[in-house]
């Protein structure tokens, strides 16, 4: 499992250090790739990155792959968003479930989104409390850490 992640992830990513993308600009690339990959809406977070990454000039690549990597998680946080949307607005909690959410979504994109319109403004409320926080300390975490690789591929002994 260990070799699948490294061959798979840390290796691409080193790639894009030794090929001369700063340290700070791989760690923005998944900071935000990580943030908006979460976002409770699905299908909104890789047009809106394709985006923020021609805009920005970031690497599309390592943008994509840290909302790709992320996936999984969006899921999970799709409800708890909810809830804290639902908190944050003083609105009585959805009886929703993640199951009976992929139910509505197999009825059609247009028949969810007017089914759950109250879950998805909720959720997404919930996401931009949490997610401008959760970019910002991933960049600031990662940032040194990616700063020491980047020196130690580019050492004298490399």
């Amino acid at each position: 499992m260990l070799e699948v992640l490294r061959r798979r992830i840390v290796a691409p990513l080193l790639g894009l250090l030794r090929e001369g993308l700063a340290p700070h600009d791989l760690a923005l690339c998944i900071a935000l790739g990580s943030g908006f990959g979460i976002f409770p809406v699905l299908g909104v977070s890789t047009p809106v990155l394709t985006a923020i990454a021609l805009i920005r000039k970031l690497n599309l690549v390592a943008i994509q792959l840290a909302s790709w990597l992320i996936a999984p998680v969006q899921l999970v946080l799709i409800i708890p968003f909810m809830r804290l949307g639902e908190w944050l607005t003083g609105s009585p909690p959805q009886p929703l479930t993640v199951e009976a959410g992929m139910q509505i979504l197999g009825e059609g994109v247009l028949q969810a989104i007017v089914t759950l319109w109250d879950a998805i403004v909720h959720a997404t409320l919930g996401w931009s409390v949490v997610a401008p926080l959760a970019i910002f300390l991933l960049y600031r975490l990662l940032t040194p850490i990616l700063t020491a690789a980047a020196g130690r591929l580019s050492g004298p002994d490399r």
